[in-house]
């Protein structure tokens, strides 16, 4: 476990790209949470904390690619058809009980091992479709490459070689890759451990009544969603009061408990704004002004409930569509640092604009669109009516979102633009 740097998110008052941002994140945290080995079948979604060294060649041997018979290149007839006996068969799990011989054919199936001898062995596989069949001889087409349809011992994977990288969040595929050269269990980062909570009198689970001048708390669901879907541990804390021994208790019994705290709002200057100063008493925090749209504003600290190391704490923005599109590109990063897996710029795809657009120099800028396709069969992204940050059906409505560069100023109708899918940062 490591141990947080007391100044990590120390941060002037510029306004600061994103990119800036990113990079001072991953130069600053590291993973948080203890490695533990598990079963293979509970590994996707997981991270991987070490890297892993294949012990056996895949495939292990020569083998047939498909269902036919083996002969040696060389005793076939040049420029004409060959007539061979079939003296033996090979199925896959069942290799050849003696040595092969040259001039001899050999039913083989798919997977099956190629056999050997010292003088060698058959080194080309004619595909059952291919070849004619009279009583146990067949007869063979001209025209077939030496060596065609014999997969090679360890053209997929060679013994040694670093098959899975540590950071790596496992896949279907990378779990199978694993079982295929013997391994049976892997060292993982335990799941990160998240408590996501809000403030405010105003504020009402969807489960109370919501009288005149109060709302129902969406950011909070939306948060743990997103978090859920990185593989984190949840705790909702619920909704607590605007009061600052309450909320002091409440972060301080948190932060003993698990590695990040969230909320959202109220993390301002304002009377009732009591989780700034609840944070500073027991820890640090400090404002990112990012060069952002939506979601300029974001707090983050650290603090120490009388744990052995701190814990982070985040604060984003109250907008609903502002806090998402914050933690999609800002925190994220956060938890996938302090669960083992270093970031990586997300892969964004180019796609038509279907609507025109005007932005300010200076900041990165997202557009929420959905994907449709075009008459002429591309991709087209189209805008939601509503460019409000406290829209969430527009969140709804959208497949991911335009990104707009900082030295961007508009976009026009038919242009080629930046699509961030959501399934890119929260998958």
């Amino acid at each position: 476990m490591t141990q947080l740097k007391d100044d990590c998110f120390a941060s002037g008052d510029e306004l600061m790209g994103l990119d800036t941002a990113l990079q001072r994140l991953s130069d600053s945290l590291d993973a948080v949470v203890d490695v533990e080995t598990i079963a293979l079948t509970e590994g996707v979604g997981r991270i991987l904390a070490r890297d892993q060294i294949a012990g056996r060649d895949v495939p292990a041997h020569d083998n047939s690619a498909v269902d036919g018979y083996a002969v040696w290149f060389d005793d076939l007839t040049p420029g004409g058809e060959t007539r061979l006996q079939v003296t033996g068969r090979i199925t896959a799990g069942h290799p050849l009980d003696r040595a092969p011989r040259p001039g001899e054919c050999l039913r083989i199936f798919t997977g099956a091992a190629m056999p050997t001898s010292p003088d060698g062995g058959p080194d080309t596989v004619f595909m059952q479709e291919d070849v004619e069949v009279d009583g146990d001889h067949v007869i063979l087409p001209d025209g077939l490459t030496q060596g065609s349809n014999r997969r090679f011992r360890g053209e997929d994977i060679k013994t040694g070689t670093t098959i899975l990288n540590a950071g790596q969040r496992l896949r279907p595929q990378e779990v199978g890759l694993a079982a295929s050269v013997g391994i049976d269990a892997l060292p993982v980062y335990k799941r990160l451990s998240v408590a996501v909570f809000s403030t405010g009198d105003e504020i009402r689970d969807p489960s109370d009544e919501a009288p005149e001048g109060c709302v129902f708390d969406a950011n909070r669901f939306s948060v743990m969603g997103l978090l859920s879907r990185l593989g984190c541990d949840v705790t909702d804390l619920g909704i607590l009061p605007d009061n600052l021994d309450s909320i002091t208790d409440a972060l301080k019994g948190a932060s003993a408990k698990h590695d990040l705290l969230i909320t959202s709002g109220g993390v301002s200057v304002g009377d009732e704004d009591h989780v700034k100063p609840a944070v500073e008493s027991l820890g640090r925090l400090d404002f990112w002004r990012l060069a952002i749209k939506p979601g300029r504003p974001i707090a983050l600290g650290t603090i120490n409930g009388g744990n052995v190391s701190d814990t982070v704490f985040v604060g984003l923005p109250g907008n609903p569509v502002a806090a998402m599109v914050t933690f999609m590109r800002v925190v994220a990063p956060v938890v996938k640092l302090l669960s083992g897996e270093p970031i990586r710029p997300p892969h964004l795809f180019g796609v038509t604009a279907a609507f025109t657009h005007k932005k300010k120099s200076g900041r990165r800028e997202w557009v929420r669109c959905r994907l449709e396709v075009a008459d002429d069969g591309t991709l087209k992204a189209v805008k939601h009516p509503s460019g409000g940050a406290g829209v969430l059906s527009s969140m709804v409505f959208s497949d991911g979102l335009v990104e707009l560069p900082e030295d961007q100023t508009d976009v026009k109708e038919g242009e080629q633009v930046q699509f961030l899918p959501f399934t890119e940062v929260c998958p």
